[in-house]
């Protein structure tokens, strides 16, 4: 992790409270923008609950859908309808019960093309959305992106040993044969591109890899993330139960 990002903890006693706790705080970071609003969300277990909350009426109500444009970090190259997607997940949990504009959601795209096209695609959305070819370290792509961070401390579909953690300036590439299904994954780069980086951890099955990144442990996919702007670690208990983790 950057040494220049400014990197802020906060543990919670269950992953209710940080589900709770995160959806306020994305409230109160999108109210603190008057423009649009570029929301990268992860996929996998921990957002699912805070996605729920964020879809209820009373942070629904509190939030200007019509500025915030959604993103992915990654997807598994499946139908949007099939229970394995990422974009399925955060439609279900979110974006079916709140009124953002359907221009507004920008989902990888997965059906009727290969991966490698279908990455292709989606870094063509971003470039435009964007207004660039190329990202400029002053002017970050999203404003808040949030990830997990898998038990081999893997972020988005950057995995351990994979061909995709060397990539410097594709902005997303297909991941094919490491972990089935094949995958699409923003690169480090552009998830790097971000006014602000949050990663949410809960469980006791991450507690290891989350002592081994706040280590400093380059061998994993977490640890080599730069983002631009500030960084925050959410997690429960459970995930922070270490000693190297607890004293920091």
């Amino acid at each position: 992790m950057s040494a220049g990002a400014t990197a802020q903890t906060r543990i919670f006693d269950t992953p209710e409270q940080l589900a709770r706790e995160v959806a306020d705080w994305i409230v109160e970071q999108a109210s603190k923008s008057s423009g649009q609003f570029a929301l990268c969300l992860s996929g996998g277990t921990t957002p699912r609950r805070l996605y729920e909350l964020l879809a209820e009426p009373t942070y629904r109500k509190r939030l200007s859908w019509e500025r915030i444009h959604c993103f992915w970090g990654d997807e598994r190259v499946v139908p949007h309808a099939d229970e394995r997607s990422n974009f399925h997940m955060a439609w279900e949990a979110l974006l079916r019960h709140v009124p953002i504009p359907a221009a507004n959601i920008h989902a990888i795209p997965t059906e009727h093309m290969s991966p490698a096209a279908g990455a292709a695609a989606y870094a063509t959305t971003l470039r435009r959305f964007y207004g660039a070819e190329t990202l400029d370290a002053g002017r970050p792509l999203f404003d808040l992106t949030l990830l997990g961070l898998g038990e081999d401390g893997h972020i988005a579909s950057l995995f351990p040993g994979s061909p995709a953690l060397k990539e410097t300036e594709r902005w997303a590439l297909p991941v094919v044969g490491e972990t089935p299904p094949d995958r699409i994954t923003l690169t480090y780069p552009v998830l790097a591109s971000s006014g602000i980086t949050a990663f949410l951890v809960a469980g006791e099955s991450k507690h290891g890899a989350l002592a081994r990144v706040r280590a400093g442990d380059q061998s994993l996919p977490a640890t080599r993330l730069q983002p631009t702007g500030a960084v925050y670690w959410f997690t429960d208990r459970a995930a922070a139960a270490t000693p190297a983790f607890s004293a920091a």
